[in-house]
């Protein structure tokens, strides 16, 4: 599995026109799922994303995690993210999960972090969606299961 993770002030996602999802501060979380993904990837990374410390503390250090900096969660499912640009002008998706076996393990996922003390809110899995977010810092940080 692979996250793009991007420290927001603000995010919303829209389907047709229709909010799906909106967050304040927070973490904007874009996720693919690789073809030999398990529960045990999601699992890591739910923890991982979690424990990240990249909200700033008192002294203005990265030192809180989105739980202790009392953020929220815009987890959006993105299989290009698994896009291989190496060969040619058309990235190629090979390593990503079919559709069937990706929703299992994104809705795990999201599952997995709504049992925490957070905020959760979504995109919807193989829609097209346009995605909304004031950045904050930049933070973007790129996490993997394997």
């Amino acid at each position: 599995m692979r996250l793009v993770i991007q420290r927001v002030r603000e995010a919303r996602v829209e389907v047709d026109g229709g909010c799906t999802g909106s967050i304040a501060a927070g973490l904007l979380v874009l996720i693919a799922v690789a073809k030999n993904d398990t529960s045990a990837d999601a699992d890591y990374l739910v923890d991982k994303l979690l424990g990240l410390r990249v909200f700033p503390d008192d002294a203005g250090k990265m030192n809180r995690s989105v739980v202790e900096a009392q953020g929220s969660l815009l987890i959006v499912s993105n299989f290009t993210l698994y896009g291989d640009c190496s060969k040619g002008r058309r990235p190629g998706f090979d390593q990503a999960a079919p559709p069937d076996l990706a929703r299992t393990l994104y809705e795990y996922f999201v599952e997995r972090l709504r049992t925490r003390d957070i905020a959760v809110e979504t995109g919807i899995f193989q829609a097209s969606m346009s995605v909304h977010l004031v950045n904050d810092g930049p933070v973007t940080l790129i996490c993997e299961s394997k």
